[in-house]
């Protein structure tokens, strides 16, 4: 999305040449995004977002994106899913779990039964696990486990008693002790520095956790949603600095310095909701409007595209996964949740991302899994984890009251003072 309004563009200028079993996918999807690219209307000045046109598919919850029927929307999931060093019997769990939530959601017990006892199985492999945690954490991950395997106990019990509500709450008790096995085993990562030639903007080692509050305009009352009244909405987001640490430490910087707060939302169109051009602000906010993007030493501080493909190591920057020749692979962090976050920037230049960003508000039924022309072109940071479907009603004119860092700050990594005077020069 360009930094104001970009529409889904692909590059044809490839730098590898992509498998000739994928080339006529690539032309396909140069096709679509073009032809996307054309039904929206782009300012010359501002970069923007494209509209969501269906994240790749999963099968069950098992893969984070790719090809397939079945999306995974679960942002707690793909938090997982994103996590380095987490070990294979710990995958296994989180996939049996996942299932076996699936199932009860769907009132499908026996299925759900099933589907719990491969997560057993994976359970018992628990010295496998904690050989994968640092010393430091061996304590926290074991209490995980013994959450896991009391709670997988009761889950079994509420589906024989035909409980199937009671054996979901369960379910998604073990499912948070997954999360914190996870973490405990990927807090052993030693997350590498990003490039030497960003060594003047910040990053983010690991995760954050960032509180937005949002009132409505002048002109919009109150937040309708599904016809309860709000004043106010409260939607808390994890950025994650594993696969986009430079996105993600801009972002976390910018909210520590209350760069948005009083600023406005300024795209609202059902696909995306979007904000962060101080250009675009209105009379009065404090904002500088005589800049698109956030000014540091009178320059606007511009960060590279980041995007990693799922499985790899380090995140692709300055390039898209088509210029890298691997156009429709799996994202590591996909747009597939509603409430997505991406970063803003112009169609044509892939390092000209400042400080906006948007929402996406995903639909599986508008974005269509195999069409997805955000995956790999936009960098995505993160998830709203709470209250994303209050989105929704939001609208252009409404207002951030407030946006903090809750946890994580002390993740944020900022540059020394001889690389800023570098990037100055």
């Amino acid at each position: 999305l360009r930094e104001g309004e970009e529409a889904g563009h692909s590059t044809n200028a490839m730098r590898l040449t992509p498998p000739p079993s994928t080339f006529a996918g690539a032309a396909a999807r140069s096709l679509s995004a073009a032809a996307l690219a054309a039904l929206l209307s782009v300012s010359s000045i501002t970069p923007s977002v494209p509209p969501a046109f269906g994240p790749a598919a999963a099968q069950a919850k098992e893969l984070a994106s790719g090809s397939g029927s079945r999306v995974n929307k679960d942002p707690i999931s793909l938090l997982r899913l994103a996590l380095p060093r987490v070990s294979k019997e710990a995958r296994e769990l989180q996939a049996g779990l996942e299932e076996c939530q699936d199932n009860l959601a769907r009132l499908n017990g026996q299925v759900a039964s099933s589907a719990l006892q491969k997560a057993k199985v994976a359970a018992g492999k628990s010295g496998a696990m904690l050989k994968s945690v640092p010393p430091a954490k061996a304590a926290e991950a074991q209490a995980a486990l013994d959450t896991i395997n009391a709670a997988m106990d009761e889950v079994g019990a509420k589906i024989a008693a035909s409980r199937q509500g009671e054996a979901l709450a369960a379910t998604e008790r073990a499912l948070g002790a997954v999360t914190q096995l996870q973490e405990a085993m990927a807090s052993g990562y030693a997350q590498p520095s990003p490039p030497k030639e960003f060594a003047s903007l910040p990053y983010l080692k690991g995760r954050a956790t960032v509180d937005l509050v949002l009132q409505p305009g002048k002109e919009h009352g109150q937040f309708d949603v599904e016809g309860k009244l709000y004043k106010q909405l409260e939607v808390k987001m994890v950025v994650d600095g594993y696969t986009s640490p430079i996105t993600a430490g801009n972002f976390v910087d910018l909210v520590r310095r209350g760069f948005y707060n009083g600023m406005h939302i300024q795209r609202s169109d059902g696909f995306v909701v979007q904000t962060g051009d101080p250009s675009n602000e209105l009379e009065g906010s404090g904002a500088d409007a005589k800049k698109n993007g956030y000014v540091e030493g009178g320059k606007v501080r511009k960060i590279p595209l980041e995007v990693m493909v799922r499985g790899d190591k380090d995140p692709i920057y300055s390039a898209t996964f088509d210029d890298d020749g691997r156009g429709g692979y799996a994202a590591a962090m996909p747009f597939n949740s509603y409430g997505a976050l991406g970063m803003a920037r112009e169609e044509y230049d892939p390092d000209s991302a400042s400080s906006q960003w948007f929402w996406l508000l995903f639909d599986s039924d508008l974005t269509p899994a195999g069409k997805n022309l955000l995956d790999g072109r936009y960098a995505c940071f993160g998830y709203t984890v709470d209250g994303a479907r209050l989105l929704s009603d939001v609208k252009e004119g409404d207002i951030i009251a407030s946006a903090k860092v809750s946890s994580g700050e002390s993740n944020l990594v900022l540059p020394t003072a001889p690389a800023l005077a570098v990037a100055a020069e």
